[in-house]
């Protein structure tokens, strides 16, 4: 049986204009700028730098007087060629912050582009005298290292894929012939492994020799699991070792790298400069909060529009090739004008969030205690300048601050509450930072358990239960107990 029936649905629709707004508050500098000139590249009619304005005849009473029919020039009549040519909007689209001034230095820190991680070690295989089949294997195996320099596959799976891909048929001897005698001895050191035991013991055959590297070597080769997991007294009657030549040997392999891609200056990843979208900074004991001025640039319309325009108000006799260009003209400079205005409120909402943040954890900016930051949820700013959650967050989430104390995350200002055993809100950062406190200060002979730091955070009036000690601990990505125990 069929049930015809009607349902009201209240739905709010954002507009293109709307969206591509909120894209571009999202935005951090750097992503801005490549949109900023991506734009640009766009339209015509967009131009930075200065540019002075000249006075434009306003009697543009007879500017559609021709012999054209009547019906093209009213499609013309809704034109006001004043309204682009006026001093108010063009030439000078001025977007510069007003806190900002022309004799602000702007400091930017520039930063090597360099070799890839995995274009560097392919380049270190042209150093080895290698036949067809072993040049592609190792360039095969290298492309197969990921970041962090290991080669997480199984051997047999690499050599199906060599058959597969490269239509590469070999051995499973082969490529570990090849993996060892070349990719392993590729820097940085250890690179190639195939799990962290590898790495270190790759690393410490590649050293010059000292007093403990052979029987640092035996106790991984052997002994692995004890050694990770602490089991120092094993390792001892194992080796037949006193405590300060475990000392030594614990030394020795602290000082090798347990992610031998991290290590280098240009991973496959593009470097990325952290440019500060805000700057707060102290003066004579008050916070002074400044935008990026690469936030801020100066748009107007170009010179040849400019010229184009006039061109045409000039014309006493108007042409339908000319129209036409004039209709382009308006569509671009419509386009242009809500640019302009879509970076103006970009730049108030940046400016006004920012700010209300600063305000909001005033006390921490002023002395970088992260014990002073307040809880603070999104909610919390969005009521306060009166905008949506979603903006906020489109701020917070991907725009960076410069303070006394270094660059940061807004996003990191950020945390829940908790109550105190006096019940008053305080921010789960402070307890964090206690709790990291507690931890660095402990005996690392006998290091504090959860259940105990519960008790210790209890004591300090933060009452919270020991499974949220060991996610606040694990947060701050610090290890369990018996893998802090130190000899």
């Amino acid at each position: 049986m069929l049930k015809q029936g009607l349902n009201y649905k209240l739905l709010q629709k954002l507009s293109p204009q709307q969206i591509q707004l909120m894209k571009l508050i999202q935005l951090p500098t750097q992503a801005f700028e490549e949109r900023l000139k991506q734009e640009i590249e766009e339209n015509p009619a967009l131009d930075t730098g200065k540019e002075e304005s000249e006075d434009i005849d306003d009697d543009l009473s007879n500017e559609f007087d021709d012999d054209d029919d009547r019906s093209e020039k009213d499609e013309l009549e809704d034109i006001n060629i004043d309204e682009y040519l006026s001093d108010d909007d063009i030439p000078n689209y001025k977007t510069q912050a007003n806190n900002y001034s022309e004799d602000d230095e702007e400091k930017n820190v520039p930063y090597a582009a360099g070799t890839s991680f995995h274009q560097s070690l392919k380049n270190q295989l042209n150093t080895f005298s290698l036949d067809e089949e072993e040049q592609a294997i190792a360039e095969f195996l290298v492309g197969s290292i990921d970041d962090s320099g290991y080669i997480r596959r199984e051997i047999i799976d690499l050599v199906d894929d060599l058959a597969f891909t490269a239509n590469i048929f070999t051995t499973e001897e082969k490529v570990i012939i090849v993996l060892k005698k070349v990719v392993h001895t590729l820097d940085p050191l250890g690179v190639g492994a195939r799990d962290l035991r590898e790495s270190l013991i790759i690393q410490l055959k590649a050293k010059d020799k000292t007093k403990y590297r052979s029987l640092s070597i035996e106790i991984l080769e052997a002994a692995f699991d004890h050694f990770i997991k602490k089991h120092y007294k094993k390792l001892q009657e194992k080796f037949h070792i006193s405590e300060d030549e475990l000392k030594e040997v614990i030394k020795e392999i602290s000082k090798l790298n347990p992610k031998p891609g991290s290590s280098y200056a240009g991973n496959n990843k593009i470097a990325e400069q952290i440019v500060p979208d805000f700057s707060i900074k102290i003066l004579n004991g008050e916070l002074d909060l400044v935008l990026n001025a690469r936030n801020a640039p100066e748009l107007h319309v170009s010179r040849e529009y400019n010229n184009m325009l006039k061109g045409y108000q000039e014309a006493t006799v108007k042409s339908k090739s000319q129209k036409d260009a004039v209709f382009f003209i308006k569509q671009k400079l419509d386009s242009a004008k809500w640019f302009i205005d879509a970076i103006r409120q970009r730049q108030q909402t940046l400016l006004i969030t920012m700010n209300t943040i600063m305000q909001y954890q005033y006390d921490y900016f002023l002395t970088g205690d992260e014990r002073k930051l307040k809880p603070m949820i999104l909610k919390d700013i969005a009521d306060k300048i009166n905008m949506d959650v979603s903006t906020v967050s489109r701020v917070a989430n991907s725009k960076y601050v410069s303070t006394p104390y270094g660059t940061k995350l807004i996003k990191e200002f950020f945390s829940e509450s908790m109550k105190n055993d006096q019940g008053e809100d305080v921010s789960t950062k402070e307890i964090k930072k206690i709790l990291e406190s507690v931890i660095e200060e402990e005996n690392k002979k006998k290091p504090l358990t959860d259940e105990k730091l519960a008790v210790i955070l209890k004591e300090k009036g933060y009452p919270i239960a020991r499974r949220t000690v060991a996610k606040y601990r694990e947060q701050l990505d610090l290890p369990v107990a018996r893998l802090r125990k130190e000899i």
